[in-house]
């Protein structure tokens, strides 16, 4: 019985060793799950924002689908200007060098009429294009006359569009500033840059109003910007009131259609 007894305390203590052993290791083995997770924890970041970016989609013009997503030289055959779709731009963060100023930008404004029954015409907004169709510059300015036709149904201009409107000193420094050393891409641009007091050199400057094969359709007549949009791109422009936008967006697309035959002119 004692034996018995005996036996009975040496087995009993192995199997409270074994249940220690096993409690540690099982404490052990919770703690390294534990630990993974915060590991796993520590490793979670946000979103990169670039990530982000890559599945934003936009709903754009047919001009600023064109402008955006071709390359280089563009061909007829190769725009989809169809206005009555729907155009959708993923954006990517590859995309953001199309953003930058580059060496050519495209302009246009908008004017409203002063003086006896507005027959003079005064700058009330400037827009500025770059190579893509990415706005570098859109402002509304403040006429310094005072404004007798504001010419809303072709202007698009409004005197509500005056409570943020820049003067005209800022308007000339900040297009100035976009000139420098660039490549002008215009519609009769002489007009842009004599309302803001502006002058650039011919060399640098590409005139879709003077451009021969453009001239061609008006029977050597100053063309419209209108008709050139109709003729070249398929495209119906200003169906409303003008935006300066869309007519420098316009211009700079039916430059890059042709831009071999300019840049030939100024060899």
């Amino acid at each position: 019985m004692s034996g018995l007894s005996l036996n009975w305390k040496r087995l009993s203590k192995l199997i409270d060793k074994g249940n220690g052993a096993s409690k540690g290791s099982s404490k052990g083995s919770v703690s390294k799950k534990t630990n993974r997770k915060s590991a796993k924890r520590g490793t979670v970041s946000p979103v990169p924002s670039s990530t982000i970016e890559k599945t934003l989609i936009r709903t754009v013009s047919a001009l600023e689908y064109a402008l955006w997503t071709q390359e280089t030289q563009i061909t007829v055959d190769k725009l989809e200007l169809d206005t009555k779709r729907s155009l959708k731009i993923a954006a990517h963060v590859s995309d953001e060098r199309k953003k930058d100023i580059g060496k050519y930008i495209a302009i246009d404004c908008e004017f409203v009429g002063i003086g006896h029954e507005g027959k003079e015409s005064a700058l009330a907004r400037v827009s500025i294009v770059n190579f893509y169709g990415h706005i570098l510059l859109d402002k509304f300015v403040k006429p310094r006359e005072k404004v007798t036709d504001w010419r809303t149904w072709v202007s698009g201009v409004t005197p509500k569009h005056m409570v943020d409107a820049i003067t005209f000193q800022e308007a000339q420094r900040l297009t100035s500033e976009l000139l420098q050393n660039r490549i002008l891409v215009g519609h009769a641009v002489h007009h842009d840059l004599e309302s803001l007091y502006l002058s650039h050199p011919r060399s640098k400057i590409r005139d879709t109003s003077r451009f021969k094969p453009f001239r061609a359709i008006s029977k050597g007549r100053t063309p419209s910007l209108k008709n050139l949009s109709l003729h070249f791109l398929k495209l119906d422009i200003q169906s409303a009131s003008h935006s300066s936008v869309e007519d420098a967006r316009a211009t700079m697309l039916l430059f890059r259609l042709y831009r071999k035959d300019f840049e030939k002119m100024y060899k």
